[in-house]
């Protein structure tokens, strides 16, 4: 089915985005997953093409574009080539709306040039050891200290974790306040007492640096606070449904890309003297494809149009992400399948993308958690 999402300029955005990951991105990305990090270099060289900071105001040198397609080319872009180590789409889509909605005129100034120049790379510190889904449960603390808060507690599982210059991290300011004691902290690299565990070894997006982060009487500025003391639990839930429609396109985007590379490998691959293609057991499974990446694809456009809106609830949101995450995961899976012993190799793209995207139904909260959000929207009012 034709889409009628994007305009000529979000296609000739896609254009340039796509230029700049097949010469910048895909030649690297095999050394890049040796490494288990993509160079500071690779933010710069983006920021240059301005494929960062969309929605950062024109006077700090970003676009000043609130025009969520944009994200979403990229977003789909990215999951073409399978590059899943750059963490734009983080910096972008996630850390952005922190930035540019909850700064003051002097945080604007100091940290938005760097953003979107690729100089600052950014990360948000929300999940600890004990605490993924479960905001409330959060352990890190902050305690006022004249001119500072005085930072104590440990995150794990956070992307850009290594690279990252600018950490959004959530604390409690108030441990008996529950969600209304959770206060936004950006710490800045070089802080005393603010170190990085080890680069972590995932299953795949082995490339995206994730990292533990330590936080041990940090002494951060109170010029360095996010909104207001004691909000940052409202401010996170504002805004994690555009985490997860970035997520929801993502995923349905990668799924398509390898339905369709599937595709040609069963006109191809020959079985009993014939193209698998022309088993009817073949052509049923792609069909179930094409029908559910369709429908979901529908779902997914109107949700950022939608977002674009600003009408976008958290429970349409939430099944955006658990439907695409769950569905690019057996899309995948039943790819992989068609290629038989091919399809277990990792030099075949369905193979990669059969690791990359397991954890799509995990970050950005759970599918359960997902179900959870919606089934309580129901009886809500």
């Amino acid at each position: 089915m034709k889409r009628d999402l994007f305009q000529q300029e979000h296609e000739d955005f896609r254009a340039l985005a796509r230029e700049f990951l097949d010469r910048e991105v895909v030649p690297h990305q095999e050394s890049w997953e040796s490494a288990g990090i993509v160079p500071r270099e690779l933010w710069l060289r983006a920021g240059e093409k301005g494929l960062l900071g969309f929605s950062v105001p024109e006077e700090y040198g970003g676009l000043g574009v609130r025009d969520f397609r944009y994200n979403a080319v990229l977003g789909e872009e990215m999951a073409r080539v399978g590059a899943t180590g750059p963490g734009f789409t983080l910096h972008n889509d996630v850390a952005a709306p922190y930035f540019t909605d909850l700064t003051t005129a002097e945080q604007k100034a100091r940290w938005l040039p760097g953003f979107a120049r690729g100089e600052l790379i950014t990360a948000i510190g929300m999940t600890e050891p004990g605490a993924g889904s479960d905001l409330k449960g959060l352990r890190t603390t902050a305690k006022r200290d004249g001119d500072h808060y005085v930072l104590n507690g440990q995150k794990t599982f956070i992307s850009n974790g290594i690279n990252a210059d600018l950490v959004i991290v959530l604390a409690k300011t108030d441990v008996a306040a529950g969600a209304r004691g959770i206060t936004l902290f950006v710490v800045e690299r070089g802080m005393a007492g603010f170190s990085r565990g080890r680069n972590l070894v995932k299953v795949g997006q082995k490339a995206q640096d994730t990292a533990e982060l330590f936080f041990s009487d940090v002494r951060v500025p109170v010029v360095n606070l996010l909104g207001e003391e004691g909000r940052g639990f409202a401010y996170s839930m504002r805004h994690l449904p555009q985490e997860r429609v970035t997520v929801a396109v993502t995923a349905l985007a990668r799924a398509d890309h390898i339905y369709r590379s599937t595709i040609e490998y069963c006109r191809q691959r020959q079985a009993f003297g014939q193209p698998i293609a022309d088993f009817q057991h073949t052509r049923f499974r792609l069909a179930e494809m094409a029908t559910e990446i369709d429908i979901a694809q529908v779902y997914v456009d109107r949700c950022v149009l939608a977002l674009n809106a600003g009408e976008l609830s958290p429970a349409d949101a939430a099944k955006a992400k658990w439907w695409t995450t769950e569905l690019a995961n057996k899309v995948i899976d039943q790819c992989l399948q068609l290629h038989g012993g091919y399809g277990y190799m990792l030099e075949y793209p369905v193979a990669k993308a059969w690791l990359d995207s397991r954890i799509q139904t995990i970050y950005g909260g759970t599918t359960e958690i997902m179900k959870d959000i919606i089934g309580r929207s129901l009886f809500a009012g």
